[in-house]
């Protein structure tokens, strides 16, 4: 039986060791599904409820995988609904290849069903490299390249294949004029590194430094090790941008946690008061979180050279890996005896910035305080656990409250901050490591959007995972609560109840009607019970917290303008007015009252 085109594809992403696709089927595709079955379902097709949650599952086990994640669909509407996912791969620098049927090519051009011009489509979220084949030659040069451009440029790249050529025979390029061949599958991995002069001239900048801050980003997380060595030599405190969460554990003292408005009080007087930066595998964009133009001399090390120096005026850029360029880097710092001070006072200020979280965690409200979800879980969760997070009011408490430690990674939606990936980024995470524990945080809107869908894709799977833990915990508040936030201090608006409340379910009644261990918790008391009785389940689990809406997700650097747009918004006749007062005194109460150190 000869080798259809849809085989081949499927033949090649075998060499690549592509393990998973992640898709949802149709008639675009029906070739390289036929295939599926003819190739005993190697590699595995993972079917979720729809294609932009397969997409999210491509991210995410990319993202947690280090390998290129790649996602198929139908074309038309398939391929359209890839499209959220594939852009959150593109702002999040993640690698994922998108295989996508189309029309016939008989039909193309004549306004046919389902007929869409994919490349016009893919153009931008695809730029790094976008492909129709349209002969069978074409392969395997084609995917090759796709996969190739996906690692190399951290990127999404997309190959569309007719669905008529899908069946027919493949013929390999032959050697001859206009037809181009390709390499056996495999991805260098060079280490670019720095100029010995500029690295001086970076040495000079830090050693100079008595003040000196580290910002550091994913871009930083191969380089763990160097960026410890590194800020332990020039007695620095580390800032972490939201998707470095994960680079450093928080039980490091100098570690100051997150930056920006998701971040820590300690991070934002590191930036105010430093001398010199560091950036390292970050392009964290709200300069008005770095240091005052002039105040600090900074040094960026980044891989990628048309993303360097955008942020802050950074005296030397350093193109390069940053393991290797930290390695080249640190023999040529010095330590310092006028450093300890500021060693000091940072760590100083991360001590009492925990145990203000806690205090304000431990809070009352109505009727359980969402802070205290993170905190109760942080206590317990395993130092192997993959934490996934959503886009809302829950992802400020993910950012200050979950203490990474041990071999904890995390992500989110970084950049394009969408909502519902929280669910599939877990799923993707869960199939990337089937041997460790998966959390997934997550907002009612969010589980409202898709999250609820992707449950019977959990329970379709969870069998396969040797450690079958994937929770998801709800933050059930009723609320579009981060929208509802940004109205009142951004705005000046009060909550407009139409467009921000949601349909109260209950998810837990959902989520047994799937097959799931579920916990509904409405009292702070039954918090910690609760995370203990999911975390030790032996299937997948939920958590549905009922949670205070009221409970500010305020930065603990907020502006004059923030709390004045905010009474603003109360005084015009915000429904909870009162009770958000209340809540919002006494969670700042607890940045004020002295530590215990």
């Amino acid at each position: 039986m000869s080798e259809t085109v849809g085989d081949y594809v499927l033949t090649r992403l075998r060499e690549w060791g592509v393990e998973y696709v992640f898709g949802y089927p149709g008639d675009g595709i029906n070739g390289i599904v036929a295939a599926f079955g003819k190739a005993d379902n190697h590699p595995r097709f993972v079917q979720s409820r729809h294609e932009e949650m397969s997409a999210f599952q491509a991210v995410g086990y990319a993202k947690f995988s280090g390998k290129v994640g790649v996602c198929a669909a139908t074309s038309g509407p398939g391929a359209i609904h890839l499209l959220n996912g594939l852009y959150d791969a593109k702002l999040d620098h993640v690698p994922v290849v998108a295989i996508v049927g189309q029309t016939a090519r008989s039909a193309m051009g004549g306004s046919y069903q389902q007929e869409v011009d994919l490349q016009a489509l893919f153009k931008d979220v695809a730029s790094d490299y976008l492909v129709e084949v349209n002969v069978a030659e074409q392969l395997p040069n084609a995917l090759d390249r796709a996969i190739r451009t996906a690692q190399a440029r951290r990127a999404p790249t997309a190959v569309i294949i007719p669905n008529d050529l899908q069946e027919e025979e493949y013929t390999a390029p032959a050697h001859e004029f206009k037809q181009v061949p390709s390499s056996p599958p495999s991805i260098p991995h060079p280490v670019l590194l720095p100029r010995h002069d500029e690295l001086l001239r970076a040495a000079d900048v830090l050693n100079a430094g008595e003040k000196v801050a580290l910002l550091v980003g994913q871009g930083a997380r191969g380089a763990a090790e160097e960026v410890r060595k590194v800020a332990e030599l020039l007695d620095a405190g580390v800032a972490k941008a939201l998707l470095g969460k994960d680079v450093l554990p928080d039980d490091l003292p100098y570690v100051t946690g997150a930056i920006g408005l998701l971040g820590t009080r300690p991070s934002y007087e590191l930036m105010r008061d430093c001398d010199t930066l560091l950036i390292v595998g970050s392009n964290f964009p709200y300069t008005q979180f770095l240091p005052e133009f002039g105040k600090a001399r900074a040094v960026q090390i980044d891989i990628d050279g048309s993303m360097i120096g955008m942020r802050y005026p950074t005296e030397v850029n350093l193109v390069g890996d940053a393991g290797g360029t930290l390695r080249a880097l640190l023999p040529l710092l010095e330590r310092a005896e006028n450093r300890a001070a500021w060693r000091e006072k940072v760590e100083q200020n991360v001590a009492e910035w925990w145990e203000t979280l806690e205090r304000q965690a431990m809070l009352d409200a109505d009727p359980v305080n969402p802070m205290r979800i993170v905190w109760e879980l942080s206590a317990r969760v395993p130092e192997d656990a993959i934490i996934t997070a959503d886009s809302g009011s829950s992802t400020n408490w993910y950012a200050r409250d979950l203490r990474m430690r041990g071999r904890m990674r995390g992500s989110l939606s970084g950049t394009l901050a969408t909502m519902g990936p929280g669910v599939p980024y877990a799923i993707g995470a869960k199939f990337a490591h089937p041997d460790r524990p998966v959390v997934a945080l997550v907002g009612d809107g969010s589980m409202q959007m898709n999250g609820l869908a992707e449950l019977i894709t959990v329970m379709r799977y969870y069998r396969d995972w040797a450690d079958p833990r994937l929770v998801v915990c709800v933050f059930h508040n009723n609320d579009l609560n981060q929208v509802t936030w940004e109205l009142r201090a951004m705005g000046g608006s009060p909550k407009f109840e139409e467009s921000q409340t949601l349909p109260d379910i209950s998810y837990a009644d959902a989520a047994r009607l799937f097959g799931f261990e579920a916990v509904a918790v409405a009292t702070p008391d039954e918090l910690g019970p609760a995370w203990d009785r999911v975390l030790a389940a032996d299937r997948p689990a939920l958590l549905d917290v009922r949670c205070d809406p009221e409970v500010p997700p305020i930065p603990p650097h907020a502006t004059f303008e923030q709390a004045k747009s905010t009474a603003e918004a109360l005084l015009k006749g915000d429904a909870n007015a009162w009770h958000l007062l209340v809540q919002g005194a006494k969670t700042k109460l607890q940045e004020a009252l002295p530590g215990r150190r």
